[in-house]
């Protein structure tokens, strides 16, 4: 599976798109290829055809939040790194946990959730952290678009590859 980045018109990173879609894009002449990866596809004529891994969209598309990251729970994991925000631990399945909980009128946004294992999520419960002995490693925080985007290029690993265009 591999992954290719977007661009907008104006330089700044969008998403990352499978190399079915990046094909598509390009064929259709809504992008333009800055640079191509080493990957190729072999069509029945014997041609070859070199994979995009990083493309630039020929017309802007206006971003649809421009002054916040709208909640979610993968924005929620972005945020704190796919961690556990109690334990720290890394590459296990995440849940949401609502710091304050949700039947004692806490309410569901940035400032109050936290990405969480399951066993620490169980452990705690319907109690505050306090209550139940935790202690949050990482602060619950509502992220800016621009360190929000950031995050995310980090941990899609493709930082090198975006300073050397000279956008991060």
């Amino acid at each position: 599976m591999t992954q290719c980045v977007l661009l907008n018109a104006d330089y700044t990173f969008l998403n990352m798109v499978d190399w079915k879609r990046a094909m598509c894009l390009m064929v259709k002449g809504k992008v333009k290829v800055l640079k191509h990866s080493e990957k190729i596809i072999r069509k029945a004529e014997g041609a070859v055809i070199k994979i995009p891994a990083v493309m630039r969209l020929i017309k802007l598309i206006r971003t649809l939040y421009r002054t916040r990251v709208p909640f979610s729970k993968k924005n929620i994991f972005v945020r704190d790194g796919f961690k556990c925000a109690y334990c720290g631990t890394k590459n296990v399945r995440l849940t949401i946990d609502h710091i304050l909980p949700k039947s004692r009128g806490g309410k569901t946004d940035f400032e109050n959730c936290a990405s969480s294992c399951m066993p620490c999520n169980n452990n705690k419960g319907d109690k505050t952290p306090r209550e139940a002995g935790m202690f949050l490693k990482l602060k619950p925080y509502q992220p800016t678009i621009s360190e929000f985007l950031r995050l995310k290029v980090k941990n899609l690993g493709i930082n090198d590859m975006l300073k050397d265009f000279g956008i991060f």
